[in-house]
């Protein structure tokens, strides 16, 4: 059962994306359909880990070469995150070990700070990391009220209106989720959402490799990312807004300034992993050059806003022929919005089951062929409830990126059909 091949996709650079991936010439070859819980890195992010290794193994902050050279690195890419999200500063951008822990510093500091505005909207949609660390906050006092998908694994603006209320203090949810792929409207939901004085934190996470991310178009108050979802090493970036990263209260050493970035880069984290940030931004850069005007010089937020349109338009195609040919296997069933017109309201990762057949054993019968996808609740388990699934057993997740092509979606749907 072959996928459809879009005529439009032959103008993306594919050879020349894969290319970049070293792991993608391994042998035996994977075909990387895992991509939800990290993608795999292009040649520039080797290089620049290993060299900052090599050549500035050292802490931040000393008068000799090797620790100013650190500290040029780490700056340069803020610059480049700071860019690469359109943020007004580079001082808005805070490195750390993951998005996770970003998430519950920033939560620790709202319940520190919550005063007479109680209330915490958080979604079933979301994974359990962006969960959580809110309902962590019923002890200070915080009082939860969930804005919960409907049937179509969609969350909708107009129930979010019903929840909001003037002792909003902040509203927390995805960009897409990372079981089914659901894409929300940001602007739309921070529009409702500062319409009550409230703020609005967003998990970029799943998003982050598959679209433009824009925090001044977006109007949120907080956001954070994940490295290595995004082609680069295990790391964390946090956004905010810089004013009120600079009123939240946060753990700090004396001699750490009560501003940011510095109030949230607690203790040292991985220099190296940043170094690779930045490498994988360059990375992203470059093929906007390329999508842009061939190999052209033009750089800057140009290239990232046209690399990111490039990547989110030829996934579309990748999403369309994935649902398109899975329709076609009567006994699957695809959790969220399945229909091949949907993929523009969504990213390429598709969450299913094979009839009765256990998510386990699918995933280990693709293994078994090379074919890399996963099992279980993905971090979701209150979303998979909701769809009336099992929240230990779950089910199967393709989660493609920009690097995957029509030929992979084939070889998964030709095992796929096997269990007809």
């Amino acid at each position: 059962m072959l996928a459809t091949k879009p005529e439009a996709a032959t103008t993306f650079p594919i050879s020349w994306v894969r290319e970049q991936f070293p792991a993608l010439h391994g042998e035996p070859r994977t075909v990387f359909f895992d991509n939800g819980a990290g993608s795999q890195v292009p040649q520039w992010v080797l290089d620049a880990v290993h060299d900052h290794l090599l050549r500035r193994n050292a802490q931040r902050g000393g008068r000799y070469r090797q620790s100013r050279e650190v500290d040029t690195v780490l700056s340069k890419a803020r610059e480049s995150v700071a860019t690469f999200l359109n943020a007004r500063e580079p001082e808005e951008i805070a490195f750390g070990m993951n998005a996770t822990s970003f998430m519950r510093l920033i939560s620790l500091a709202i319940g520190y700070a919550l005063g007479q505005r109680r209330e915490i909207v958080i979604t079933d949609l979301d994974h359990e990391a962006n969960i959580a660390t809110w309902l962590a906050l019923e002890h200070a006092g915080a009082s939860i009220r969930w804005w919960k998908v409907r049937r179509d694994g969609a969350l909708y603006v107009e129930d979010l209106e019903q929840i909001l209320t003037p002792n909003t203090r902040l509203v927390a949810c995805t960009m897409a989720s990372n079981a089914i792929g659901s894409v929300l409207g940001i602007r739309a939901i921070a529009e409702r959402t500062h319409s009550v004085g409230a703020e609005l934190f967003v998990d970029a996470v799943h998003f982050g490799p598959h679209g433009l991310i824009d925090v001044q178009e977006l109007e949120c108050d907080y956001l954070v990312c994940s490295g290595y979802k995004i082609f680069g090493p295990h790391m964390g970036f946090l956004w905010g807004r810089r004013a009120a990263l600079d009123a939240l209260p946060t753990f700090r050493e004396d001699f750490i300034p009560d501003t940011a970035p510095a109030k949230y880069e607690i203790g040292t984290y991985v220099y190296e992993n940043v170094a690779g940030m930045q490498a994988a931004i360059s990375y992203l850069g470059e093929l906007g050059k390329r999508v842009k005007n061939g190999t052209g010089s033009a750089g800057g937020r140009s290239a990232f806003t046209a690399a990111m349109h490039a990547i989110r338009e030829y996934e579309i195609r990748l999403s369309s022929a994935l649902l398109a040919g899975m329709a076609k296997i009567a006994n699957i069933t695809v959790y969220g919005r399945n229909k091949p017109s949907d993929a523009d309201s969504r990213v390429p990762t598709v969450c299913f089951n094979v009839g009765n057949v256990r998510p386990q054993a699918v995933t280990e019968r693709l293994a078994a062929r090379g074919i890399a996808v996963r099992d279980g609740h993905m971090y979701s388990p209150r979303l998979m409830r909701r769809l009336g699934l099992s929240d230990t057993s779950g089910a199967v997740r393709a989660s493609l990126v920009h690097y995957n092509t029509i030929e992979e979606i084939d070889s998964l749907l030709h095992e796929l059909q096997k269990y007809r």
